[in-house]
């Protein structure tokens, strides 16, 4: 049986610098290559970004939460 290539969404809100990415994606694909039983080589790592205007937490928006 093929095995297919494990792949991972991360959705953050944005303002993380490329070190703490590259740290994300570096730990999550480590984790999931061994949850998977998969090669590190096979894994997939997305992130999406959400624009700091563009969420909300207990019914408000964060930006009149002042976030």
């Amino acid at each position: 049986m093929e095995k297919k290539m494990p792949i991972a969404t991360i959705q953050m809100i944005e303002g993380r610098s490329e070190e703490q990415k590259r740290r994300i994606i570096e730990r999550v694909s480590q984790t999931l290559a061994e949850a998977s039983e998969s090669p590190l080589e096979a894994i997939r790592i997305i992130i999406q970004e959400v624009p700091a205007t563009n969420w909300g937490k207990a019914g408000k928006m964060a930006k009149d939460l002042g976030r």
